[in-house]
């Protein structure tokens, strides 16, 4: 109650305990100093992590003309010569099927899908056109700060789907269905960059 009393600064259970133990050479844990909170009544609100950019779900709309919705996932490769993965990042206009975007690399973080998006909305939409939505499901990409706040910037619709709902996401799916049949299951790579230009001359074919 003195430590509580004493400072300006809100003390929670986890500090108390370390100052009780630190200070007064108390024997105590966190689970102890919890109940004795909260029996005096001086237990803190436990903090919410805010969410900077809420969830919206995905929902069946009609698509009628090209770039109202593009769906984009990630897709593993793998190279035999190094035995490791590597990442494919693809992006599809659900209205006529093109691949609007794509990353091939080594490692697939929120940056790499954020400029994949960005140079996709340079080169397909023209200044004054509406945004497209994208869709995704729930990846730590996709659920970054940095992909939240690229779609503020351009003002993007970014829809999530819910979890094990792949169907939702079907045209990428289907496309990396495809990929895995007609390429990444057949061919043995040898090493990265074999595999990159492999997958690069699939897409732009």
């Amino acid at each position: 109650m003195e430590l509580v009393a004493g400072e300006e600064h809100v003390y929670g259970y986890e500090m108390l305990t370390d100052c009780l133990r630190e200070q007064d050479g108390l024997v105590i844990n966190k689970k102890k100093t919890y109940r004795l909170c909260k029996k005096l009544g001086i237990l803190q609100p436990q903090r919410r992590k805010k969410q900077h950019y809420p969830r919206r779900l995905a929902r069946h709309v009609e698509v009628t003309a090209s770039n109202q919705q593009w769906q984009l996932d990630i897709k593993y490769g793998y190279v035999a010569g190094y035995d490791q993965f590597f990442f494919i990042a693809d992006m599809i206009d659900v209205f006529d099927r093109t691949i609007v975007g794509h990353h091939v690399g080594t490692c697939c973080e929120a940056k790499d899908v954020c400029r994949m998006v960005e140079e996709a909305i340079h080169r397909r939409i023209a200044p004054g056109e509406p945004m497209p939505v994208i869709r995704t499901d729930n990846g730590p990409q996709f659920v970054s700060k940095a992909f939240g706040e690229l779609c503020e910037i351009y003002g993007i619709t970014h829809e999530r789907i819910p979890p094990k709902t792949p169907n939702m996401n079907a045209y990428i799916e289907s496309f990396h269905a495809t990929l895995e049949r007609d390429l990444l299951s057949k061919e043995t790579f040898n090493s990265f960059q074999e595999a990159f230009n492999a997958v690069k001359e699939y897409i732009d074919c």
